[in-house]
Formats: structure tokens, C-alpha cells, sequence
């Protein structure tokens, strides 16, 4: 495969200046590195919060130190084809397809060292650091040594090989749950990575599966998705339903996937004693809840969800199975030259889920 010395590229240069750059650099790889030519690479709400010059990534001058490394290359749901396989790199070839986690584990820190590779103390993600650049770009270098690296079926459709790092942040989420056979599961939010819940914890055979959202459309797809029960908070008065379906208790799991304050008053209410909580989202602001429902009321488990470890494998397998549905997730494409649309489109403004970078040929 011939590699070009430039490519197309979306770099941060700071939180002010995103620039398309048309013949930027291809990166340099050794020995060591695998370099993939990017089919295509999802926008993340994190990708879009870091453009916004969110303090979380590039601190606030004040308490919170930045985080991100520019200059950068957006984008961590990337998937793309080897074109290069340094020689000391075994078990790749040339033409195989990938995908990675985002996380880019250092190897040395007490987390990585007790196989919570995840929680890596450095905390280096692809897409936020001049080392670990994304896939907002026609080429992305991956070292080896520091990358959980996945082979793809080169058949699965770009659509649905799109959604296999939000779905594998879904699967873990579930997982943490600890769903049961008798449990009722109440998951608020169906965006992209709620809807990922819904179609893997539906594959856990819950009692019941009710999912909450403001948008009926998104309603409609989880249902198609395999929940039982979907009511629109805004017009349904859901702790009230919950507690009429389970004699006053409560349900056993309620995930949390909005990101919105509201949600978690909304679980903490309804949520029984003895119940899984489960927090998935990044907010925006903070939250004010009364702890005493945790500890002294109720007896919570209050469960965070971080990343996907150890889930790209099973959720590879599933999507490609079509036990794991993707169908309409993924609901606009565009090339690089509209970066600025595509992230756009993104914010959900327009009611999209799931909108992605392609790269053609």
C-alpha cells in the first residue's frame, strides 16, 4: 500500500482554533507502530465539549490544570485498514482492519499493572494528545506497546463498524449494572450510547426494560431496540409509573445516560432500596441531590462507568452477528472539508444520533 507523505486532517491548535488542514503531515511510524488509512471516525459529545474549550480539557486557570496536549487530532471511534506493520510489531498484517480502545495504557502505573488497563493514571486518549493523534484524519499511527488494538471483519458494514467503541462504553455500563432475570431496568437516555444499552441489556433478560427519554423519535428506536416499555418524561409522570408497576418499590436498576440533573433526582426517586444505580454521563453542571437517600434511606449501590474494557471482542463479534443492533444509529456522514457541519449535526440540534467523518478512496 503506497502512503502519501500528507493527508487530509482536522487538528486543534488551541480551544480556539480547529482548523482543517488539507496536506498536513502523514504521521511518522518505527518499529514499533502500526499506521491505518481511517475509513471513518464517529464525532463523540466529548469531541464537540473539548471544541467548545470545555475547562475539563483545557483546565480553567484556576483548580483544573489542562488536560489535553495541542497540537491534536480530534476523534477516538475510529476504524481503519493497515497500511503499515513496523517490524518488530507480530499478529498484524497489511489490509487487515482495526479498531482501538480509546485509552492508550502506559503499562507502568498500578492500574495498568493489575489489568485495570482502563483507569491508566496518565490517562492518554486517542484524539486529545499530540502522541496519541485520532482519527479525524486519512491516516492514524498506532504504537503498539501502549494500544488494545482489535481486528474487525473486513464484511461488517462502515455504518455499523462505526458504533463499536460506543457500544463497547454501552456494554460496560451494562455490565456494571449486574442485571438480573427478575430485575426491572429503567435506562434514561436514548442517544447513540443508550440505545447500545438497551440492544446489549436486552440480551441480559431483565423482567423488564423501560427507557426514558424527552425525544419520541428516539423512543421509537429503542423500542425497535428490544424495550418493553418507553415513556417521555415530559409527558408521562415515570416515578409514578414505576411505582405503580412494582407494588412501591421501585425498580431494581436504573442506569443513567442523559447527563442532566433532572435524570438522577428522577433515578434517585424512583430507584428501590437495596437498588443499582448506575452513572454513565458527563455533566455539564453540577448536581444537588440530598446524600441521605443513598446511605440512610435507601442503601445504595451507586456504580460510575468509565470507558470499555476488555468489551471490543464480544461487541465485534455481536454486531457482526446482528444480535447487537445497529440499524439507523448512525445517521449522517460527511467528509473532512465539512468538519464544521458534522460536529454541527452532532450536538443533536437537527435530532441526529450518531454522525461520523468517512474518508473515500
Amino acid at each position: 500500500m503506497t502512503i502519501p507523505k500528507t493527508m487530509k486532517a482536522l487538528v486543534a491548535y488551541s480551544a480556539d482554533k480547529y482548523r482543517y488542514e488539507p496536506a498536513y503531515p502523514v504521521p511518522e511510524c518505527g518499529d514499533d507502530d502500526i499506521l491505518i488509512k481511517t475509513e471513518g471516525c464517529g464525532i463523540c459529545a466529548g469531541d464537540l465539549k473539548c471544541q467548545d474549550g470545555a475547562a475539563m480539557f483545557w483546565g480553567d486557570g484556576d483548580v483544573q490544570p489542562a488536560w489535553v496536549e495541542p497540537p491534536f487530532i480530534p476523534g477516538h471511534e475510529f476504524i481503519g485498514i493497515i497500511a503499515y506493520v513496523g517490524k518488530n510489531v507480530k499478529g498484524f498484517k497489511v489490509g487487515e482492519r482495526i479498531a482501538v480502545d480509546q485509552i492508550a495504557p502506559c503499562r507502568e502505573c498500578r492500574f495498568c499493572k493489575s489489568g485495570q488497563y482502563w483507569m491508566c493514571q496518565p490517562h492518554k486518549i486517542y484524539g486529545f494528545f499530540k502522541d496519541y493523534c485520532g482519527g479525524l484524519a486519512e491516516y492514524v499511527r498506532i504504537p503498539v506497546k501502549n494500544s488494545e488494538i482489535h481486528k474487525v471483519p473486513n464484511d461488517m458494514p462502515l455504518e455499523s463498524a462505526l458504533l463499536i467503541e460506543p457500544y463497547a462504553c454501552s456494554k460496560h455500563c451494562v455490565d456494571r449494572a449486574q442485571i438480573q432475570c427478575e430485575d426491572i431496568v429503567v435506562l434514561s437516555g436514548a442517544g447513540t450510547l443508550g440505545l447500545g444499552m438497551v440492544t446489549y441489556a436486552k440480551m441480559r433478560h431483565p423482567k423488564k426494560l423501560i427507557v426514558l427519554d424527552l425525544k419520541d423519535e428516539r423512543l421509537e428506536k429503542a423500542k425497535d431496540f428490544g424495550a418493553d416499555i418507553v415513556w417521555n418524561p415530559s409527558k408521562v409522570d415515570v416515578v409514578e409509573e414505576i411505582m405503580k408497576m412494582t407494588d412501591g418499590y421501585g425498580c431494581d436498576v436504573y442506569i443513567e445516560a442523559t447527563g442532566h440533573p433532572s435524570s438522577v433526582i428522577q433515578g434517585m426517586q424512583m430507584i428501590r432500596k437495596l437498588g443499582r444505580f448506575v452513572e454513565f454521563s458527563v455533566f455539564s453542571q453540577p448536581t444537588s441531590l440530598d446524600w441521605s437517600i443513598i446511605g440512610d434511606r435507601k442503601e445504595l449501590d451507586v456504580l460510575g462507568s468509565h470507558l470499555s474494557p476488555y468489551c471490543y471482542p464480544f461487541v465485534i463479534e455481536n454486531i457482526a452477528s446482528g444480535k447487537l443492533k445497529t440499524d439507523g444509529v448512525v445517521s449522517k456522514t460527511f467528509p473532512i472539508e465539512e468538519w464544521e457541519k458534522a460536529f454541527e449535526y452532532a450536538s443533536g440540534k437537527y435530532g441526529d444520533l450518531k454522525v461520523a467523518i468517512v474518508f473515500q478512496d
